[in-house]
Order: C-alpha cells, then structure tokens, then sequence
C-alpha cells in the first residue's frame, strides 16, 4: 500500500513533546518517504483526526468489569492487539472499575493492563465502584451451574456471586450490561435459575435477552460454547446480536492455532510449559484433533489438560493460551495450576471482542 503525503496542510502552530529517540524514529521513517520530519507529523495528525477510527474522534464509553480473571473478557473490550495473524482494533470501551477476588489472576491482570483492579470481595469493596457507567461486564462464578460442577444453581455459594453483579447494576445504572455464563446455565436442571436470573434484572428496570455462542463461529480455534446475558434499558433499543462470521467448513483448527510451537523447548518467560501428568480416566486422556478446533479448554482439570495432536505430551499453558485467542504478548504471572486455571476461567477475548463491537454499535445509536 502506498501511503500519499499531502502537499500541504494549513493550521495554526502545534508543540510537541517528545522524546529524542521518538524524534529520531519519525525522523527515519519521513526520510524514507521523502518528506521532511514536519510534512509527515501535519501528515499523520490529519489522518488520525480524519479517521473514524481514531482516539480522537472517538467518544469514551465507561465500562465496570466485575469478576474479571485474568482479563480475558476485558482485553476483548479493549481490544487493540493481534493474534493468530490477525488484528483486532481498538474499542471506544474504556475500564473505570474493575475487581477480582483471585490474587494470582490480579497478578496476571495487573502485569497486562495499565488500569489498576480492585482485589478482594465484592461484596466488600462494591461501595468503591463509581456509581455510573455506560456498560457493566462480567463473568459471575459458574462453578455451581457448569455440566461439571454441583449443580446447586444461582443458590451455590460462588454462582449465588450473580447477585453482587444484580447490586452492581442496580448501583451504576449501566446503559448496557453483559454477563457471561456456561452453557450448563439453559440446561433443564438450572432451568429455575436462569428465570431467577432473569427476573431479578429484570426488575431493575431492563429488557433481558440471552444467547449460547459457540467461540468456533467467531475465530476462536475452540468449540467452546458460552451463554451470555444481555440487559438493555427499558425505553432504548433492543440489543442487535452479533452474527456468526465463520461457518463449520471455516473453523480454525488446532493445527492453525500452535503447529509453530511443535519444535520450541519448555519456556517459563512465554509460559510454554505444560503439565507432565500421565493420562487418567474421561477428560484426563483427551487428545486434540489436527484438524479440528479444540474440546473447550477447562479450568479445573488438575493438570489433566488435552494432550497434543501429535506430540507425547500435554498442551502448554502458552498453546492453550492460543487457543483461547490470548496473544502471545499477553503474559500468565503465575505457575502451572494457576495459569491453568487462569486460561480455562476466561472468556475467549476474541468472542469478547466481537461482544464488544455489537456493544459498540448499540450504544453509538443511543
């Protein structure tokens, strides 16, 4: 792509202040396209200030995110980063608030984010929270609710956590709010508490959809599937969906996403080490397809994570990082159970950030 310099921009006089070495940088990169270091700043300012997509003519949407992890669903609303080859742009979601009671995923969290997060209970530190925002997020425990788990519904002791996000939203008064839960959630078992759930956003005033997504329709080399739970205002516009971009015969695979770490040694920095387990019964001997995406990445499998398509051993925390569409630039602060735990808790941010853009969009016609 050749990029066209202007000939000439009329404007009243701009300092700015910046640093030798991004003085000498810009300088390089006007003198490879033969304009002085002035032309190419008027140059750039005007196609930042002319671009639909820039900070500057972007209006800033105040988000709260409640149990945020590591940050998955977080970094999707952002957005701003690529993986897998591809970009994923910069949101007009900025975070204002965000809480999460695991200090290993705060750790985590802190080492990617420039915001700060609150650590604790929520129930301890809600009266922090600002008392508006335009959008409220979250992923309340699921651990009562999944397939997996205990079954006891919105009534269990973490999944009964939605109601702190219920005070959250009654609180802040969010234009938009979406909260993100396992597919277990519209199983016939919990059919009682997704009502419950309903209702109780309901009541705070908010027209309350919801929809299971399968991450694979979306560019996540996995099939995960997860619901998520829209709230609107009543007297606004219903929220618009967001539609699949990928069909079946599209789907990334697991060959896509981590064949280039089939050679690399263990690396602790990158997080590419993996759990030395041997198999065990069920889950604990699932080996992932060459060319499928993978079986949902777990949270709690006890070190019993899917072993590699074609090598004699399990996944690494950075190969089931990539398969949760985590780039590689987004570092794990913690050890192997931690970080296991930390990726299969998350929300794919490519899902998040598909979220995000129909999110986006209701909110601009708002």
């Amino acid at each position: 792509m050749t990029t066209v310099i202007a000939t000439e921009i009329k404007s009243e006089k701009i300092h700015l202040r910046i640093t030798p070495s991004q003085k000498e940088t810009w300088r390089a990169l006007a003198e490879a396209q033969g304009v002085s270091l002035a032309a190419w700043i008027e140059n750039k300012i005007s196609i930042a200030l002319a671009s639909n997509n820039d900070t500057f003519q972007k209006e800033k949407y105040k988000l709260i995110s409640l149990f945020s992890g590591c940050g998955g669903m977080d970094l999707g609303f952002c957005g701003g980063f690529s993986v897998l080859n591809k970009q994923y742009k910069k949101t007009k979601f900025e975070i204002t608030w965000a809480n999460e009671f695991n200090p290993n995923a705060v750790k985590t969290y802190k080492k990617n984010f420039s915001h700060n997060i609150a650590e604790g209970d929520i129930w301890e530190l809600i009266d922090l929270m600002p008392n508006e925002c335009d959008v409220l997020i979250g992923g309340f425990p699921c651990q009562d609710i999944s397939i997996n788990g205990k079954r006891a519904g919105v009534d269990g002791k973490r999944s009964g956590l939605y109601l702190a996000m219920v005070e959250a939203v009654k609180r802040s008064r969010p234009k938009i709010f979406v909260a993100e839960n396992v597919k277990g959630l519209l199983m016939k078992y919990n059919e009682e508490s997704l009502a419950r759930v309903i209702k109780d956003f309901s009541e705070l005033g908010y027209n309350v959809s919801y929809k299971l997504y399968n991450s694979a329709n979306f560019g996540v080399p996995q099939t995960r599937e997860r619901v998520f739970i829209v709230g609107t205002l009543h007297g606004n516009p219903l929220f618009k969906e967001p539609v699949d971009i990928l069909h079946k015969n599209e789907w990334l695979t697991c060959y896509d996403a981590i064949h280039d770490l089939e050679n690399i040694d263990e690396d602790r920095i990158f997080n590419h080490i993996w759990s030395k387990a041997k198999k065990s019964p069920d889950q604990g001997s699932r080996r992932l397809k060459e060319d499928k995406p993978s079986q949902t990445i777990r949270a709690e499998c006890h070190g019993n994570i899917q072993f590699h398509y074609k090598l004699d051993r399990r996944i690494s925390m950075r190969e089931a990082a990539r398969l949760q569409s985590f780039p590689d630039n987004f570092v794990f602060e913690s050890n192997l159970r931690e970080t296991e735990r930390q990726v299969g808790n998350a929300v794919p941010p490519v899902l998040a950030w598909h979220l995000a853009q129909a999110v986006e969009e209701y909110l601009d016609k708002l």
